[in-house]
């Protein structure tokens, strides 16, 4: 048996997000809904392969001015 081993404890922070679900169940879809607007996309692979193509390659120092 584990030293640590607390027998059917909850945080505080887990028994408040069980609760929040609890009264609202549709939490979980808004959720998701909010994801794939942000993150959940598809990559157009045509214009991502021109993006890369039209890079200038940057000099390892920025600020370095052209010598002569």
């Amino acid at each position: 048996m584990n030293i640590f081993y607390r027998p059917l404890y909850q945080s505080d922070v887990t028994q408040f997000i069980d609760q929040l679900i609890a009264k609202d169940p549709g939490i979980a879809a808004r959720q998701r809904e909010g994801r794939e607007l942000l993150w959940d996309k598809t990559v157009n692979r045509e214009a991502w392969e021109a993006y890369r193509a039209a890079q200038v390659a940057q000099k390892p120092y920025v600020y370095q001015t052209e010598s002569k």
